[in-house]
């Protein structure tokens, strides 16, 4: 669970990092670590978002939440760490001593927004061993398996 306004605010702090402006941005980036590592992720934001959250419905691998009006981001946090059944295996991402506090409570990991974005930058810029092409790829079909296609199709050679 990322607290998406500390994630953001350590961002706009850090020098290397100003092409991530907005949460549509960091969320595109989100959703690309959590695709990569294979875990869904989840993002609160403070307030109601963009009045157009049309761009968020394009986003996998992670949930993202607006707290709205009359709660904070850190409240949404803190009550989905209270009622989450596998603390263990959840990580908090933010800078927020509150946050952390509450996911020590839970034996959740705790980690501060700065560290996070390193291991995200870490991941995303890590390359993946290529699958090697089969063979057949590059060789084509047997005879055999030609014959068998073509009378498959019912097509005659000539």
């Amino acid at each position: 669970i990322i607290d998406g306004n500390n994630l953001l605010w350590a961002l706009h702090q850090s020098l290397d990092e100003r092409e991530i402006t907005n949460e549509i941005e960091l969320c595109q980036v989100l959703s690309q670590y959590f695709s990569q590592i294979g875990e869904p992720g989840q993002v609160v934001f403070d307030g109601s978002g963009p009045a157009d959250k049309s761009p968020f419905d394009a986003i996998g691998h992670l949930e993202v939440f607006f707290a709205g009006f009359h709660h904070d981001s850190d409240s949404v946090i803190e009550e989905k760490i209270k009622v989450n059944t596998a603390p263990r295996r959840l990580t908090v991402v933010s800078s927020d001593r509150r946050l952390r506090k509450a996911a020590s409570a839970r034996e959740a990991k705790a980690l501060k927004s700065e560290e996070f974005w390193e291991q995200v930058r870490r991941e995303l810029v890590r390359k993946k061993p290529r699958r090697k092409e089969p063979d057949e790829k590059r060789e084509g079909l047997t005879d055999g398996e030609t014959d068998k296609w073509l009378e498959v199709f019912g097509i005659e050679e000539e």
